[in-house]
């Protein structure tokens, strides 16, 4: 019985078709885990709507759905409560074998989607000759944990990273390096303040700013002297790019690029075809569509521009090209875009425009939206001189203010060792702060907080899973091939555990439908609380005989592999020791 959750919702539909015919047998039975042990394991809440659909009382309902409920294989006992409450308690033994064959389960009883997609999904998103700035984090590691957590589902993801490799920008650039006669070596430290120089030469210098003109229409036509510097840019910035992604562990590689420049062919076709469809119209002299449900203060239709009046194409325009593409020539079921909140009514006028067109009927296309990353004056975050922090130096800094706390927690570490839990808990702190808050929201950036072994952090995780994997160490049991007959359930620190520990399906799926890792966290918080809980209340090693020892190691060991898979798929490593 590997998903019980699933078990016992499937017996409950069964019982309502049973009750009312099977044209209710899909009724959701609205079962959830009960906030109060004393209430039983599980409450099932269908009698009050269902009631009220059907012309019953509630209460009556339930009665008969209990009634005519198959408990046999896991059920303890079910009764109704209050208004039309269904409370239900799992059979001890049917508890402790569904965790032990999650405990036996590779996937912890997460099964495969039934019906896996291709899902196209574009994070990351840096611009050429800019290096990552804090800000690009989020994007990045939210939409690294959606990539793994839908992979591991088992759907066929497509990473896109939607490089700003194109536009009117870099004929300014690319003019101020042949001025410069840069070599071909360009490292990214020559590139940080590259754009505001050529910015500041651009705007004083006139000569400048129409020799840079020039470069743009030059690099649009192919030159090859334009296109070996743009080259040239790009390739010193991807570098730069891979060296961060790989340090964040994400999963992004230089494959998975494809850039502003890749659609440039095809934007004059897609203008083409909104103005065949009839949506293209012109509004002083440039081309616009007006997405349908889009509408300014004043009531009047808002207008997407897609080519200005001398010709040119924008951000829109791109992403229109792109969608296109992913939609019919990636053959993509679902398309993710995660970016900045700012940008929710840019995407949801393209996700308009596009359904408009009929380009890929019956894509879903969302737009997983983010906020700020905040200082502590909550403005957002900056340095003192106000400059955008780099995103290097945010990763040094966590890896080196966690290593003085291993030093001090854990001074019998060896020097290599030290270094790898150092760099593990700090980047691991870095993520986990950033996937805990709720993705929509602000958030302040706060190294002691999210450093702390306090509270719902990455240390802390990290620490509950390093203490069981202690436990191990002292009895002298080895972790990574223990396996266990049952799982201790009769205390209720292990039958609480080992509850929560089944729902490990539902949090990756909730994230999955969602897009919301916070939820993952919230869980796998929750996890390390009560296998603290467990540890201190119920002896592991000084356990009164053999079998509860080995009961209550089996649940430990699924405790911490939980904590693992489910870390793993916020793209956070666990360390044995810490």
């Amino acid at each position: 019985m590997n998903d019980l959750h699933a078990t016992i919702r499937t017996r409950l539909q069964s019982a309502v078709a049973v009750v009312l015919g099977d044209g209710y047998a899909d009724t959701d039975p609205m079962l959830r885990p009960s906030a109060n042990p004393k209430f039983g394991d599980y409450q099932a809440n269908l009698a009050m709507a269902l009631g009220k659909a059907v012309g019953r009382p509630p209460r009556e309902l339930a009665e008969a759905v209990v009634g005519a409920l198959d408990g046999s294989g896991w059920l303890g006992s079910a009764a109704v409560a209050g208004p039309g409450f269904i409370n239900l308690t799992l059979a001890d033994d049917a508890l402790g074998s569904a965790a032990a064959d999650a405990l036996a389960d590779a996937r912890l009883g997460v099964a495969a989607a039934t019906a896996a997609e291709h899902v196209v999904v574009d994070y990351c998103g840096t611009n050429v000759a800019k290096e990552m700035l804090v800000w690009h984090l989020r994007s990045t590691i939210i939409g690294d944990a959606v990539v793994r957590v839908l992979e591991f589902l088992g759907h066929r993801v497509t990473r896109q990273n939607h490089l700003g490799d194109w536009g009117t920008q870099f004929g300014m650039l690319i003019e101020y390096l042949s001025d410069l006669d840069a070599g071909p070596d360009l490292e990214i430290g020559d590139l940080n303040g590259l754009y505001k120089r050529a910015k500041q030469r651009f705007d004083e210098d006139e000569d400048f700013a129409l020799r840079s003109r020039r470069r743009v229409v030059a690099l649009q036509a192919g030159d090859p002297a334009t296109r070996a510097r743009w080259t040239q840019l790009v390739e010193a910035s991807v570098e730069h790019f891979n060296e961060i992604c790989g340090r964040l562990g994400v999963k992004l590689t230089p494959a998975d690029i494809r850039g502003e420049s890749a659609y440039n062919d095809r934007l004059g076709p897609t203008v083409d075809a909104l103005a065949e469809a009839g949506l293209l119209q012109e509004s002083e002299g440039a081309g616009v569509v007006y997405p349908e449900g889009f509408v300014d203060q004043d009531g009047e239709p808002m207008a997407m521009i897609v080519r200005k009046s001398d010709g040119g194409y924008l951000y829109a325009t791109t992403d229109l090209a792109a969608a296109r593409f992913r939609a019919e020539e990636l053959g993509a079921d679902r398309m993710v875009y995660v970016t900045d909140a700012r940008q929710s009514q840019h995407f949801g006028m393209v996700f308009a425009t596009v359904r408009a067109m009929g380009w890929g009927a019956g894509v879903r296309m969302e737009h997983v939206a983010f906020g700020t990353v905040l200082g502590p004056d909550r403005r957002p975050y900056k340095t003192r001189s106000g400059e955008s922090i780099r995103l290097a130096d945010v990763l040094d800094e966590a890896i080196e203010r966690a290593g003085r706390v291993i030093a001090e927690k854990n001074p019998g570490l060896d020097a290599a060792e030290k270094a790898a839990v150092a760099e593990a808990v700090g980047i691991g702190s870095v993520k986990y702060a950033d996937l805990s808050n709720d993705r929509i929201k602000d958030y302040v950036f706060d190294y002691e907080r999210m450093l702390s072994l306090e509270g719902n952090t990455a240390p802390y995780l990290l620490y509950s899973y390093t203490r069981v994997r202690s436990i191990f160490r002292k009895g002298g049991v080895d972790f990574a091939s223990f396996a266990s007959d049952g799982v201790s359930v009769g205390e209720s620190a292990e039958r609480g555990l080992a509850l929560l520990l089944l729902g490990f399906p539902e949090a990756v799926g909730s994230v999955a439908e969602t897009l919301e890792p916070h939820r993952l966290c919230n869980y796998l918080y929750e996890v390390a609380t009560r296998t603290h809980r467990f540890i201190e209340q119920c002896p592991v090693l000084k356990a009164p005989d053999d079998a509860t020892r080995d009961a209550r190691l089996g649940l430990c060991a699924l405790a911490a592999r939980t904590l693992e898979r489910g870390l793993g798929l916020l793209g956070i490593g666990v360390v044995p020791r810490m």
